[in-house]
């Protein structure tokens, strides 16, 4: 599919990291590599804003106007001028008129008078100040402020002191959330500009998958990779083709591979990047591209393939999962997610990581990252604590159904002691 995209040679990229080795690479050494080969899609469109959400800005949202548009005030109560407070901030102007959000009072308000008004409605000229209502004391015409809860400048809010007129509101490359669809719409901005729709196609391999619909049999299983996956690229905004069970035959998995480089921009397997007899997968991809397999000091998942795949002038991403449906969550989350993230033209930052207790002691060993499936319980002391969902088998599909997020256990940490202090990373930051 991408035919105008160039990548960089694989094994340029690969010997730029220290103490290389593809039978032992940390996983921290492999996010490097990705994010060093991968390359965003430069077809841009214009799209409606409701349509917008969770695509990537192609091009700077620009302010055209001032935002606010006018000094305007931040509480409803009393605008005057805050000259006419005296030391302390005790004053007792009279009420002279009233502004309203979409109402603004247009009058003079000479010294020692206010204005009654709302939050949202235009200062009165010469009013720089607002009294909340709640302050005061009103006798009459006359407000009575107590000292010591004004000072000149408060509760006023300044055209321009969000965004000025020709300043970028959201910059190129940024994932559009809500809060940025509300924002271009207060800008009076009814499109915007994105790129394109990042194609991703996955499959699955082996002979002992079957397909929803289809008849069990004797040491076969339901396939849920694919629809795990379909979940995840949907969720993350990918246009998705599932290209469904590939057998374990080198001509089959070899016209699938061709027929994602004609459709697509990457390409998601899983399964068949072992070193098992019937494991086709592995020639087929080194015959139809630049890929590298490799073995990554991580649990669960290690065998990983990733590189590209070529039909004639088109090209795709490859990204070649482990087979078990933990693994093929995690190595997702790992490094497909913020890969097709940097191909969707986003400027992806490493999620946040929440600091929890532990609330039971854990088995790890040194020399691999370790992603534990666990929930969260709200501590006494306001804080969080963290359990695992038990056996920790790559296999367990319902204890990532059950668990609120990962244990990431970094590379050269040790058992964990109850009590003390690890890293969550939560499933619902994973858009």
């Amino acid at each position: 599919m991408s035919a105008s995209l160039t990548f960089p040679d694989l094994a340029a990229v690969v010997c730029c990291v220290g103490s290389y080795d593809p039978d032992a690479l940390r996983v921290d050494q492999v996010q490097d590599i990705i994010a060093c080969f991968v390359r965003s899609v430069r077809t841009a469109e214009r799209v409606d804003i409701r349509a917008a959400l969770g695509r990537v800005l192609a091009a700077d949202v620009i302010a055209p106007f001032d935002v606010p548009s006018h000094d305007n005030a931040g509480m409803d109560g009393y605008a005057l001028r805050g000259a006419d407070l005296a030391a302390g901030g005790a004053a007792a102007p009279t009420v002279v008129g009233k502004g309203l959000a979409g109402h603004a009072y247009t009058g003079a308000v000479p010294s020692g008078a206010c204005v009654r008004i709302m939050t949202g409605a235009v200062m009165p000229e010469g009013c720089d100040t607002v009294v909340p209502q709640e302050f005061v004391r009103l006798e009459g015409d006359v407000v009575h402020i107590p000292a010591g809860v004004l000072k000149p400048g408060d509760n006023a809010r300044q055209r321009g002191e969000d965004l000025r007129a020709g300043q970028p509101a959201l910059a190129v490359g940024k994932l559009l959330r809500p809060a940025d669809i509300g924002l271009v719409a207060s800008l009076g901005l009814p499109e915007v500009m994105v790129w394109r729709k990042l194609r991703v196609a996955f499959m699955s391999t082996g002979d002992e998958l079957r397909s929803l619909g289809e008849p069990p049999a004797q040491g076969s299983v339901y396939d849920s990779n694919r629809y795990t996956l379909w979940a995840m690229l949907t969720r993350l905004g990918c246009d998705v083709l599932d290209l469904g069970v590939v057998r374990d035959d080198p001509a089959l998995l070899e016209a699938a591979l061709r027929q994602v480089c004609e459709n697509a921009d990457a390409v998601i397997t899983s399964g068949g990047v072992s070193v098992g007899e019937a494991d086709h997968l592995r020639a087929v991809m080194a015959k139809l591209g630049d890929v590298a397999f490799w073995r990554i000091a991580m649990r669960p998942g290690r065998p990983m393939a990733f590189g590209r795949i070529a039909s004639g002038v088109h090209t795709a991403v490859l990204f070649g999962l482990p087979g078990n449906p933990v693994a093929v969550m995690v190595t997702f989350y790992a490094f497909v997610r913020e890969a097709l993230l940097r191909m969707m033209g986003a400027s992806p930052k490493p999620q946040p990581l929440l600091p929890v207790r532990a609330l039971h002691a854990i088995r790890k060993r040194p020399g691999r990252t370790e992603y534990q499936r666990a929930v969260l319980e709200a501590q006494a002391d306001g804080g969080w604590g963290a359990r695992t969902t038990g056996d920790q088998g790559s296999g367990i599909l319902r204890s990532m159904s059950a668990a609120h997020g990962l244990l990431v256990l970094p590379h050269d940490q040790g058992g964990i002691d109850a009590g003390k202090m690890v890293d969550f990373l939560p499933f619902e930051g994973l858009v």
